[in-house]
């Protein structure tokens, strides 16, 4: 005679994975059919090719403004000699509005003088980093309207950067 305490117990059935899998398929459908109904604008958030295309210059990023260039005169600064490198080459021009071309014109001897300063103290390494132009242009760029007066000079152009 066998006491209910000597009886094996029943194994817990597992449960089927198949409410897993059929979450799984939903959330797929859902989340393709949202990108899909986005991207063709049939809701808010995406633009249609008609909207881009109706986009004027001033809303897309360009301007139309008239602007005119200024010639840096060609630098070329001395390096410590290391490595072979003892010169940089550099060349750049400003972007300034029309009206300010003869005022920058008039102060070039001075915008020269504070980029060949800058140029001569910079690191050697620094001026090797690949990476460093953007933030060399950016300091150049901040030196050369502190000089010329705010609004007058726009941006700075690189035209030539060569270490030899």
């Amino acid at each position: 005679m066998s006491t209910p305490a000597d009886a094996p117990e029943p194994t817990p059935k597992k449960g089927s994975k198949m409410p897993l899998i059929i979450g799984l398929v939903l959330a797929l459908v859902g989340g393709g059919g949202g990108f899909f109904a986005v991207q063709s604008g049939l809701l808010g958030g995406g633009e249609t090719a008609d909207e881009v295309a109706e986009e004027t210059p001033a809303e897309s990023g360009t301007s139309t403004e008239a602007v005119s260039f200024v010639a840096i005169d060609p630098l070329v600064i001395s390096l410590p000699s290391s490595g072979g490198r003892d010169h940089l080459r550099f060349a750049a021009q400003l972007e300034v509005s029309p009206d300010h071309v003869a005022e920058i014109e008039a102060i070039k001897p001075r915008i020269v003088d504070v980029l060949n300063g800058y140029l001569r103290a910079v690191e050697l390494a620094e001026l090797e980093d690949p990476t460093a132009l953007m933030r060399l242009r950016g300091q150049m760029l901040r030196r050369v309207q502190v000089v010329a007066g705010e609004g007058r000079i726009k941006d700075l152009l690189i035209m030539e950067f060569v270490l030899s």
